[in-house]
């Protein structure tokens, strides 16, 4: 429970911003003032501790919160932090209903604060770093789970044309072209070989289940990504949708589900934890409760899924390496998570050999 706890602590809130990732008060603040209804300083920023990729901050003023999300400075990859995207899926979104925060102004000026970034408001509540919850009875966290799953299964129902989103990303052959991208960005910061990913890397393309229907996918949907309600078991926003595009809900759905086979021992992990005695739903009761909710059919390519999924995984955390290689990476646990590449692939490969490698 110590380190459960101690998650917590290293992950959730915020601390003096980092050096490498300082802004300028005085033109932030004018352009806030410019494009922000309501908004009257003076202005105190501090950084969140979460958050690997895009560096987020705190803005507090007497009479409100913010949260500012922006490109790292910096030589970075191709398509990566793509945080005006972000701010338009959240806006779409927002406009239904769905739970996000509220969408306030972007800023594709670099000369305000060295990178784009965008600026929303601050959703108050809990985010949850450990998958274990400690600290809550067991039909609390039930209920937090079984909340996170209708939460997805209620983004997956959103026809992306119906909202304004039809032209997000493209459509058809998502596996396949995430499969490519993914090999593409491990290239990209690869820092050393590691064979299960080279095995993997000629697996996947040839092994590709059939087409499922076009969504909205968050691409990083997980328990840290979501604000909790303070009293209930109710999602008020979902976090981080850099990964966001037009896909198969299959992805989404099956990345989620990662949660289960990693080692209970990390705070991201419940493989080997007696969910029955913490109250946590197993992984079958997972897939038929998204299956209801979603009104689809229960996956019958799991493997397969769960594989790539571990796949991606691992070339997003080799990505983190190749930050931390290039004095980018956003957050003191970035090394840890360059360090997950070699068990995420061995883990992928062995279920690639269990959907036929």
């Amino acid at each position: 429970m110590t380190d459960a706890l101690d998650a917590q602590a290293t992950f959730g809130g915020t601390r003096e911003v980092d050096p490498r990732h300082a802004l300028d008060e005085t033109r932030l603040t004018a352009w806030l003032a410019d494009n922000v209804p309501g908004f009257a300083g003076p202005l105190t920023i501090r950084q969140f501790k979460g958050g690997q990729s895009n560096p987020t901050y705190e803005l507090t003023t007497p009479t409100a919160a913010y949260v500012l999300r922006r490109k790292p400075p910096g030589q970075l990859l191709a398509s990566a932090h793509a945080v005006d995207r972000e701010f338009r899926v959240i806006s779409a979104l927002g406009a239904q209903g769905f739970p996000v925060a509220r969408a306030y102004a972007l800023c594709e000026d670099d000369g305000v604060i060295g990178s784009m970034f965008y600026v929303m408001e601050k959703v108050e509540g809990r985010v949850f770093w450990d998958l274990k919850l400690p600290g809550l009875e067991p039909s609390e966290r039930r209920a937090v789970y079984e909340a996170q799953v209708d939460t997805l299964a209620r983004l997956h129902a959103f026809d992306p044309v119906a909202i304004g989103l039809g032209d997000y990303g493209k459509p058809g052959n998502y596996f396949a072209r995430q499969v490519g991208r993914w090999t593409k960005q491990y290239r990209a910061s690869e820092t050393h070989k590691v064979e299960d990913m080279d095995r993997l890397i000629a697996f996947l393309p040839e092994s590709l289940p059939p087409e499922g229907p076009t969504r909205i996918v968050h691409g990083d949907f997980r328990l840290d990504n979501m604000i909790i309600a303070p009293d209930a078991a109710e999602v008020r926003a979902v976090l981080d949708w850099e990964l966001s595009t037009l896909g198969d809900p299959m992805a989404d759905f099956s990345y989620l589900l990662i949660g289960w086979v990693l080692p209970a021992t990390q705070r991201n992990g419940l493989g080997g934890a007696d969910l029955k005695a913490l109250g946590i739903p197993s992984i079958e009761e997972t897939v038929e409760r998204y299956a209801e909710k979603a009104g689809v059919a229960r996956p019958s390519n799991l493997d397969w899924l769960m594989a790539y999924n571990l796949f991606r995984l691992g070339a997003i955390c080799q990505g983190i390496g190749g930050r931390v290689r290039d004095g980018t990476a956003a957050s003191p646990q970035a090394v840890a998570m360059a360090a997950q590449v070699e068990p995420l692939s061995a883990a992928a490969w062995s279920f690639a050999r269990k959907a036929g490698a």
